[in-house]
């Protein structure tokens, strides 16, 4: 059994914009073939209604013009992806008037036959440019740019950058266990340390006022001396961490 391939895009593009460029010389064949005809039924009108020499010519072309500037007013929205009503009641209007004037002018006592070969041009010619102008509007409106995307792939988000790469997921890296704090001697230590947190290095005052909130007192029940707070306990704590040393003092910020 024979396989049947599928027209690659390319292709299938290059049939559909051909078979438009038909369909659109055909259209205007046929529109000016219609208007040649209904232009000397028109004039034969005329010509029998007091109009004479070039009126009688010009006439027709009254009529004829509301059919071509709603045909272009209608193609020109169709480019911009609109509906123009105002072209498309012109392009009716002067078909309409054309058909029932191309009635009129072979005369009410003819058959019926007649009228219909009279009325045929503009109706044909309305009819094509009506369905001309649909496939255009519907091929500006619903076409898309760029490969067809699989009926099973998801939409890409607008908001998405065109180069966007995904990274990939790597494993999660083990935390290091917290640094321990430093083994004081003296567990006084541990209330002048976090003073150091602010990134200044702490005065007598505030390590006293520290240690006298956590409840350390001399053996007199007063307040640490200056010498056991500062040549002691904070002694200690930058014996273990020097790099506190180096911090400004706190008299010094306060001065700034």
């Amino acid at each position: 059994m024979a396989t049947s391939h599928p027209i690659a895009v390319p292709d299938r593009r290059r049939a559909v914009l051909a078979l438009t460029i038909g369909a659109a010389l055909t259209t205007i064949t046929l529109t000016g073939v219609a208007m040649w005809l209904s232009y000397e039924a028109l004039h034969d009108l005329a010509t029998g209604h007091h109009l004479t020499g070039a009126r009688a010519w010009a006439w027709p072309a009254t009529l004829d013009s509301f059919v071509i500037v709603g045909e272009l007013l209608v193609l020109r929205a169709s480019l911009l992806r609109r509906l123009d009503w105002l072209a498309m009641a012109l392009v009716a209007a002067g078909s309409a008037g054309s058909i029932v004037l191309n009635v009129v002018s072979v005369g009410a006592e003819v058959d019926t036959t007649t009228q219909v070969v009279a009325a045929i041009p503009p109706l044909a010619a309305l009819l094509a440019f009506t369905a001309l102008m649909r496939q255009i509007y519907r091929a500006l409106t619903t076409g898309r740019t760029g490969p067809p995307r699989p009926r099973d792939a998801a939409p890409a988000p607008a908001d998405a950058p065109l180069t966007a790469v995904t990274a990939p997921v790597l494993p999660p890296r083990p935390t290091e266990p917290p640094a321990l704090p430093p083994a004081y001697s003296d567990p006084r230590c541990t209330v002048i340390r976090p003073l150091y947190d602010g990134g200044r290095r702490p005065g007598t005052g505030t390590m006293r006022a520290a240690l006298t909130a956590a409840g350390y007192f001399g053996p007199d029940g007063r307040p640490l001396s200056d010498g056991t707070i500062r040549g002691t306990l904070r002694a200690e704590v930058e014996l273990l961490e020097p790099v506190l040393a180096t911090y400004p003092a706190e008299q010094q910020l306060r001065a700034a």
